[in-house]
């Protein structure tokens, strides 16, 4: 293969899989992912402008493993799997240069602030950020 030449794209099956089941099912991710590493970064669409990715699915679900994983084996970090993992440095800087993230919808339409929920206890003070944030916008 060429330079210019692009690999086939992945199989939409396989790419709603992996992203169904990064929602909660690490084996399987990491099958998938050893499979097809070009999972990484796929997106489903479920309709309607709602994409999501593996690393999108771990993090409205606060499945912090699955993310981590997904992380590890080069999925692009976003200020949502930002604030489900407590970086709070991170949604930090993201929100000073754009503010408006805040109110930012993730897959499905779930806001910011539900992924820091997800994030439970290590993710207490993206909560704290984001509250704040909102309390004074």
């Amino acid at each position: 293969m060429t330079a210019s030449e692009k690999p086939p794209a992945l199989e939409p099956e396989l790419v709603n899989e992996f992203v169904l089941k990064a929602h909660g099912d690490l084996d399987t991710v990491q099958r998938l992912l050893e499979q097809a590493p070009a999972l990484v970064n796929c997106a489903w669409d479920w309709g309607g402008g709602d994409w999501e990715t593996g690393l999108g699915a771990a993090s409205h679900v606060g499945h912090r493993e699955i993310a981590l994983f997904l992380l590890d084996h080069g999925a692009r970090m976003d200020i949502f799997a930002a604030a489900m993992l407590g970086e709070t440095e991170i949604v930090q800087a993201m929100l000073a240069s754009t503010p408006d993230a805040r109110d930012a919808l993730g897959p499905h339409g779930i806001p910011l602030v539900k992924h820091a929920e997800a994030g439970g206890e290590q993710a207490r003070d993206v909560l704290a950020l984001l509250q704040h944030a909102e309390a004074t916008a």
